[in-house]
């Protein structure tokens, strides 16, 4: 893990442009790998694929896994783990002595490249991340194939989509944007389409995919990584 240090920053949606304080905490370097996540289920066998609750995945659930115990012929080890629904990430997280990062504690990290803390006015940076976006299968990739970021953390863009302890917690209600803008006009696709600020549209999408998401849902392109608070 490496440490971040805190500070403040404007995230682009769900906030109304205030600022929000984030505390110095720790966040994993990579994506919890298929490697980890074998060996989580082989201690905690309620998350085998075979004994896991509906209640807490669904049918996608490690769906390309041989076996409880043994991964797809095309998985690589060192990839990082998908298909796995935020009960089982939270708990694997929880089973460290971690947790899950905020959406902001993510965002906040997030919005570095390489040499700065926060990048989303680079017109460089934001083309990166969208080209991401429409790139197939980077999920089979190996962790640490991306850019090492200001805070010397890999993989935040260009693998996996991650988890986020409170990924339902942006764009819900109108009430949580002190009723500014009704949900049917932030979510508008003509909005989206037409959005001309590439640093907004990177940002739209990832609120979006969190927004679309049950906790019990697993996606062959979302991962996690877990983060620790610091004790002072």
């Amino acid at each position: 893990m490496v440490t971040i240090k805190g500070g403040t920053y404007i995230p682009l949606y769900g906030r109304d442009s205030m600022q929000v304080t984030i505390t110095d905490f720790q966040m994993d370097v990579y994506p919890i790998t298929n490697a980890q996540y074998l060996e989580f289920v082989k201690k905690y066998p309620k998350w085998k694929r075979s004994q896991v609750k509906k209640l807490f995945a669904d049918d996608n659930y490690l769906i390309n896994w041989k076996s409880d115990t043994s991964l797809g012929d095309n998985q690589s080890l060192n990839a990082p783990i998908t298909n796995v629904s935020w009960f089982a990430a939270n708990d694997y997280c929880e089973c460290q002595g971690k947790r899950l990062p905020t959406v902001d504690e993510w965002e906040y990290v997030a919005m570095a490249n390489e040499t700065m803390p926060d990048a989303r006015t680079l017109e460089t940076f934001n083309e990166y991340i969208l080209g991401w976006y429409e790139k197939p299968k980077t999920f089979n990739n190996d962790i640490g194939s991306t850019f090492k970021n200001y805070w010397n953390v890999y993989d935040l863009h260009g693998l996996v989509w991650e988890w986020t302890s409170d990924f339902n917690s942006v764009l819900i209600s109108g009430e949580s944007r002190k009723d500014v803008d009704k949900d049917s006009n932030l979510f508008c696709g003509s909005a989206a389409v037409g959005a001309t600020d590439l640093m907004n549209y990177a940002a739209f999408m990832r609120y979006a995919i969190r927004g679309s998401l049950k906790a019990k849902y697993s996606m062959k392109n979302l991962g996690f990584r877990c983060v620790q608070d610091i004790n002072k």
